[in-house]
């Protein structure tokens, strides 16, 4: 059933619909899962992944189905509502259908974007669990990181403590001599924590530790998160959690955690994080969690294993990518299915009428604030200029050989008229496209997007990458640049391009996938530039590197790792009902 999503907050909602929320073993029958392949917790359960895998290892892929969209507002356009309301539109046309979604921060949640649960009748249940840290991976992620600084931070003071002689004889340790001002890592926590971006630790005493400069980012951000989303097994998290870059010595060479000798300790933390867990939408269609790494500066899509599981359960298994085309569609399409050797039967394209009148020139939209009355009333001159956004987003998902599917996820303020223009203009630019009321009547309101997926998955795609593995580094930004973000070119700083230089000539990072920096507010690398930005250079100011996750990080304009508290968070409207321990208040 679907219920009114207009008077009710999505706790209510979630609330309302766990009261028939199938059980584990119900879910073990329902899914044709062994016994020992479900983990029970609590009233949710993990699903070894390893052994669904190798029992099913003959049992041919269903449909993948990847849900991105085109430049957001500062709220988001609701690419987890739609691929909700997908899995629901999809199960009411009685197919075998489920999906997997990332694990949201804590950041996010206490602030003032909520949850990425979805939303209205589209949203993923038991809403309280899957807000406040679900099955623990981000606690495992965040004890395995930080326990990389620990051992980085007091290797320096011990090594300042004693010298070669005492070194070994009282810790059985060589010198590492970690140049302080050559730290890669900080520390994390999942909250937004903007005090805590430039810190300063190791104050007091010889034995108080090391004295210098430090920083935090937000968990999700950490380089242990994006590895979860693209290991194919225990092994290989293991063999990537020693190789993670902590900082450089004082000649200049890497100091990884291997050195360190932590990364035992570290998979130890996270030997847990590698299964996903089960949960459903409001209408009971299965749904895996796993993983949550941050869009900009990683993958930003839910894991490979997930997906793996998820071809092999399901005939229409549906995935998100972050962010817009720009950057969670063309990390999903060069990086994500390059590494899980997956290919794509269809991308849906999430686009609402809010966004392409943002585009338009509309009033700017801040979170916490009420919207503007043009986003509220019908203004078709507005929807009518923003439409090259949307337009720009189909033909960067042409690029890779599929034809995608524009799914209008309509907000019931909006009017015919402004659908009927998106839908022109998607269909002249060679796109499927489809209204969707998924938010307000659930799968019931999702039936037209579910047929226009079903009916682009029997057509054969011509799948390609946009450049080969062997092209360098600099090549393939330039590459991306100008024929995903329509850029004139790139311009380097002479740090950036001296780092480049120097990753091209080392033959180990040949295989490093390029994982592009930007803002996800824009095209160009300026979140003030809507629409599609003409007669501009993006500048590459730095390139992270990510030597477990093997990501080289090209960095265009300034992204911070630790995002900040807003004015009016949503932490002030959680409560907790001291008779029944029910949380209200999350949306």
């Amino acid at each position: 059933m679907a219920y009114n999503a207009i008077d009710m907050a999505d706790w209510q909602i979630s609330e309302a619909a766990e009261k028939n929320m199938p059980t584990p073993d119900e879910w073990r029958d329902k899914l044709g899962l062994e016994k020992d392949e479900m983990l029970p917790m609590g009233r949710l359960a993990n699903l070894d992944f390893l052994k669904i895998i190798n029992r099913m290892s003959d049992k041919p892929d269903g449909k993948y189905v990847e849900v991105t969209a085109i430049t957001p507002t500062p709220l988001g356009e609701g690419k987890s509502t739609t691929s909700c309301g997908l899995m629901e539109g999809l199960g009411k046309r009685g197919k075998n259908v489920g999906g997997a979604l990332r694990q949201p921060s804590g950041g996010p949640t206490m602030n003032v974007k909520g949850t990425a649960a979805g939303g209205g009748n589209s949203l993923l249940i038991p809403m309280t669990e899957f807000s406040l840290g679900l099955t623990g991976d981000i606690n495992d992620i965040m004890n395995a990181h930080n326990l990389a600084m620990v051992a980085m931070t007091s290797r320096m003071q011990h090594e300042r403590n004693y010298n070669d002689e005492q070194l070994a004889r009282l810790t059985n340790m060589r010198r590492l001599d970690i140049d302080p001002t050559r730290v890669e890592l900080g520390w994390i926590i999942d909250f937004c924590a903007q005090s805590l971006r430039n810190i300063t630790i190791g104050m007091g005493g010889r034995f108080d530790g090391f004295t210098m400069q430090s920083k935090f980012g937000i968990a999700v951000g950490s380089e242990c998160m994006a590895i979860l989303s693209i290991i194919k097994d225990l092994a290989d998290l293991r063999e990537r959690l020693d190789n993670i870059t902590v900082a450089f010595d004082k000649s200049g060479k890497p100091v990884t955690t291997g050195d360190l000798e932590v990364g035992g300790a570290m998979t130890a933390f996270m030997r847990n994080t590698i299964n996903p867990t089960l949960m459903c939408t409001a209408e009971y269609n299965p749904c895996m969690v796993h993983a949550g790494p941050f869009a900009n500066i990683a993958v930003g899509q839910s894991s490979i294993i997930a997906d793996r599981v998820g071809l092999k359960l399901f005939d229409y298994h549906v995935t998100e990518s972050g962010f817009a085309a720009d950057i969670g569609f063309e990390k999903f399409w060069n990086v994500k299915c390059r590494a899980s050797g997956l290919k794509p039967h269809v991308s849906v394209l999430t686009t609402t009428v809010r966004a392409l009148k943002m585009h338009g020139g509309g009033p700017k939209v801040v979170p916490g604030k009420a919207l503007a009355g043009e986003y509220t009333k019908e203004n078709l001159e507005l929807v009518e200029k923003g439409l090259p956004n949307m337009v720009h987003m189909i033909n960067i998902i042409r690029k890779a050989g599929i034809n995608p599917v524009v799914c209008i996820n309509r907000f019931y303020t909006d009017t015919d008229s402004e659908c009927a223009i998106i839908r022109k203009a998607a269909e002249a630019a060679g796109a499927r496209c489809a209204e969707s009321k998924h938010w307000e009547l659930g799968g019931d309101g999702a039936l037209e997007i579910a047929d226009a997926v079903i009916d682009a998955c029997e057509e054969e795609n011509d799948f390609k990458f946009l450049y080969p593995l062997e092209m360098k580094l600099r090549d393939r930004v330039e590459v991306i640049a100008k024929e995903v973000y329509g850029a004139d070119g790139v311009s380097w700083s002479p740090e950036a391009e001296s780092k480049a230089k120097m990753l091209e000539a080392d033959s180990k990072y040949d295989d490093f996938s390029t994982m592009m920096v930007k803002t996800h507010l824009s095209l160009s690398h300026e979140p003030t530039k809507k629409g599609v930005p003409e007669g501009w250079t993006l500048p590459i100011r730095d390139i992270l590197i990510y030597s477990g996750a093997k990501f080289l990080c090209p960095c265009a304009g300034t992204i911070s790792l630790m995002p900040g508290t807003g004015s009016n968070p949503a932490f002030r409207r959680i409560e907790v009902d001291t008779d029944t321990g029910k949380v209200s208040g999350l949306f």
